[in-house]
């Protein structure tokens, strides 16, 4: 694929999720399968290794072998694709890096080392060396607010001034303050949020998102995107009840039985039922069960028929 420009960057991006068998192998048949359908939903793009994706619990062997297979789909079908490289050791992502440069992503995701923050001149010379490895392929900084060091916008302008293949970040939603300096420093730089604020983002100045919504459905979640750039009234009410979703019967996953995000989106994926990915997680991280996903379905149902239509 052609990499892309920070002005290309947009939309409803999918994540490609992990699916196991019960030895918590992984299992490739079925991850070509998920792939293909993503395709088939014609989202603006796919996603290989952030959370949902669990990087943090792959060898390398392990990590190649999606990446070549990710590349292989993608490129065949024109679709764009990033590569998250993301790992702790900074030394692993660099050599990350220069082994798939020869699959052509569109761009790679990278998070800071995470083991001590760095500091400001830290930071710029991390970049500064994955992008030299990355050339011509842009970087996209994945960016959580459970980060060892959270960047502002005003930071991530200092970056793009240094490292002009830094395209893109994907952070986490903050307030009007946040979303004032997101306009008034982040120019030329596409801004990445939670799929469930996606219509609120798009219309404060963000370009897209590597999105949960997609986990429930990424054909569902693409229209939505869509309907953002011809009726936005309507997206912000779908985006509503989208949240109100979340809000009465996932977020509790996390914050009362203190599942992880990876989890929760796994179960979304279950609800809705756009692909034979599974429930589970690679140890030690626990999942959660399908009787919980076919609990939640005739809700999500009544809420979201747009998402099962």
């Amino acid at each position: 694929m052609k990499p892309l420009a920070w002005n290309e960057l947009k939309g409803n991006w999918a994540p490609v999720l992990i699916p196991y068998q019960d030895n918590e192998q992984i299992d490739y048949t079925r991850l070509r399968e998920e792939i293909a359908v993503l395709i088939e939903f014609g989202v603006n793009g796919i996603y290989t290794n952030g959370t949902s994706s669990e990087f943090y619990n792959q060898t390398e062997e392990e990590f190649d072998r999606i990446s070549q297979i990710t590349a292989e789909y993608c490129n065949n079908a024109n679709e764009p694709f990033q590569i998250g490289i993301s790992h702790s050791n900074p030394w692993i992502t660099l050599q990350r890096m220069r082994r798939i440069k020869p699959l052509q992503p569109s761009a790679v995701q990278i998070i800071l080392p995470d083991w001590f923050a760095l500091n400001d001149d830290e930071i710029l010379d991390y970049f500064r060396r994955i992008a030299e490895a990355a050339d011509p392929i842009g970087i996209v900084l994945y960016n959580p607010s459970f980060a060892k060091r959270v960047l502002q916008p005003c930071e991530w302008k200092r970056i793009r001034d240094v490292i002009p293949n830094f395209i893109g970040v994907k952070v986490s939603i903050g307030d009007a303050t946040w979303h004032e300096q997101v306009r008034s420093c982040a120019n030329e730089i596409a801004v990445f949020t939670p799929g469930h604020f996606l219509a609120t983002s798009i219309q404060n100045g963000a370009q897209g998102a590597y999105s949960n919504a997609a986990c429930l459905h990424p054909g569902a979640a693409q229209k939505w995107y869509e309907q953002m750039l011809t009726d936005m009234p309507a997206a912000l009410e779908l985006e509503a009840r989208i949240q109100s979703f979340m809000k009465k019967y996932i977020a509790p996953y996390i914050t009362q039985q203190r599942y992880s995000h990876q989890a929760a989106d796994r179960l979304l994926a279950m609800i809705g039922g756009w692909c034979d990915i599974g429930p589970r997680l690679r140890w030690p991280y626990q999942w959660i069960s399908t009787k919980e996903a076919e609990r939640l379905q005739p809700a999500a149902k009544e809420i979201l028929p747009e998402f099962f239509a």
